[in-house]
């Protein structure tokens, strides 16, 4: 008997394998509807391609979960970033990728936390979504 996580993950990986294949938009709601609680392969790529300046740190593709780890940058070496992604739907939905940033900054050889800008988990929000209609648009149908 397979296990309920097994066969969320074998399902996942079947998500994946299936929208590199020619099954066009039919072929993507079917395995949406296969796959509920599976992270859409498009938001987890796109999230990959638009987060890629900074470490991963654990993923969960079954549960839709991408955690970055701190990373500094030499335009602002006093400081660092990291991020956590969800991806809430196995549909692609503007409401279906929640990004959460956290920022550090450095005092006296401690890291102690700091503000972020919500403007900039919207504006990761809004390039991983578009990044991840590029990538389903540019599927053979």
């Amino acid at each position: 008997m397979i296990k309920p996580t097994l066969a969320a993950a074998l399902a996942g990986l079947m998500l994946v394998a299936g929208c590199q294949s020619s099954g066009g938009a039919a072929a993507e709601r079917r395995a949406a509807a296969q796959s509920a609680g599976v992270a859409n392969p498009f938001l987890w790529r796109a999230t990959l391609d638009t987060m890629q300046a900074l470490p991963i740190q654990n993923t969960d593709p079954v549960g839709g979960l991408i955690n970055y780890d701190w990373r500094s940058f030499p335009e602002a070496p006093g400081e660092r970033i990291k991020a956590t992604v969800f991806i809430l739907d196995s549909r692609l939905r503007a409401d279906g990728v929640k990004v959460t940033v956290y920022r550090q900054v450095n005092e006296d050889g401690q890291w102690v936390d700091a503000g972020v800008d919500p403007e900039t988990a919207m504006q990761l929000e809004n390039r991983i979504l578009d990044r991840a209609r590029l990538l389903r648009s540019s599927q053979p149908r």
